[in-house]
Order: structure tokens, then C-alpha cells, then sequence
């Protein structure tokens, strides 16, 4: 794994987890178990209540490389 997927894995914030989620076409719930974790905790992370931590952070990197998804982990929301 190179430095840059390292740091990227740290910038999960709201928009770019909804982001990811839409770009898979899936709900919450779908998201929710691929990741094996609640509905109500993506609508958190999604909502900006709470910020994804620890294997969190892993899963929702593998399945945005997976998926071809980038983003920019700085400053601007790009439109998806």
C-alpha cells in the first residue's frame, strides 16, 4: 500500500460517505452490511454526527478502491 492510500483512509468525512455509497448505488442498509455495522451508524456518519474510525476507515477504503471511487481528500465536495 503506498503512503498516499494511507493518508486518504483518514479524510473519510459526511459527504464523501455518501458519496461512496451513491456511486455504489446501494441504501444505508446495503451499506451498512457490507460493512457489518448498523444502518443508524452510516445515517451518523452520513449526517456528520460521528466520523468512521479504525477498521471503519480500512473497509470503507477498500471498497471505495474496489469500486473505482476517488475523491479529493482536501477541501471541495466533487458533484457525483
Amino acid at each position: 500500500m503506498s503512503n498516499k492510500s494511507k493518508v486518504n483512509r483518514e479524510q473519510w468525512d459526511s459527504e464523501h460517505i455518501q458519496a461512496l455509497r451513491r456511486h455504489l448505488g446501494l441504501t444505508q442498509r446495503e451499506l451498512s452490511d457490507r460493512l457489518g455495522t448498523r444502518q443508524q451508524t452510516i445515517s451518523e456518519w452520513e449526517t456528520g454526527m460521528y466520523r468512521p474510525r479504525g477498521a471503519s476507515t480500512t473497509l470503507l477504503y477498500m471498497i471505495a478502491e474496489k469500486a473505482k471511487f476517488k475523491y479529493k481528500a482536501s477541501s471541495h465536495q466533487e458533484e457525483t
